[in-house]
């Protein structure tokens, strides 16, 4: 969880027991901010195991003791699947390029380009953060009210956890996050874009 907040991994392998808690808690946990595809890989051959996991949104299920080659193979049909599925997503309708202060957003590749220039990719908690703001340009959102976009509730989350989700945002959107331009902070109040926003 902690890589995936600096990096963005083209697909995930999760083993189904970890030394440090179980693969389908920690698929549950990577799928509230992250959509990125995920394998499970398992000793366990129920069919139980095999359903709950493919249930809860795991792409594809390998037994052990299995082929590399078949590994692989399994790899890469998941991630042309991936790749087919932003293809069509690529439709270019209008309306869909969202500019505002120096940066641009595709809501429909969601695509980032920040203001240093940078392509960057956002978790799915970041995307909706960012919609939040940008449908509501230079009005102040509470945290309550970010908490309720970004689904947080449902997971017993606190306010922090917006805070968190804000930093986070800064360090893709800002040329010195430290210092703020385009999200802003009002103590008390909560956070507000300050840009204006346009959208082609």
């Amino acid at each position: 969880m902690e890589k995936l907040k600096t990096h963005s991994p083209d697909i995930a392998l999760l083993d189904i027991i970890l030394e440090d808690g179980d693969g389908m808690t920690l698929f549950q946990e990577i799928r509230r901010t992250s959509d990125i595809p995920a394998i499970f890989l398992s000793g366990k051959s129920e069919d139980t195991e095999r359903i709950i996991g493919l249930e809860i949104g795991a792409d594809d299920y390998i037994t052990k003791p299995f082929n590399p080659r078949e590994l692989s193979a399994r790899i890469k049909a998941v991630l042309r699947r991936s790749k087919k599925s932003e293809r069509k997503n690529k439709s270019g309708l209008p309306g869909t390029e969202i500019r505002f202060g120096e940066c641009s957003f595709h809501s429909l590749t969601h695509e980032l380009t920040n203001a240093r220039g940078q392509t960057v990719v956002l978790s799915k908690g970041e995307r909706k953060l960012l919609m939040a703001f940008l449908s509501n340009p230079h009005k102040i959102l509470s945290r309550d009210t970010l908490l309720d976009v970004t689904q947080s509730k449902r997971t017993g989350s606190f306010d922090r956890s917006v805070d968190n989700l804000i930093s986070r945002l800064r360090k893709k959107l800002e040329v010195e996050p430290k210092s703020p331009k385009l999200i802003k902070t009002y103590w008390g109040g909560g956070y507000a874009l300050t840009v204006d926003v346009s959208s082609s």
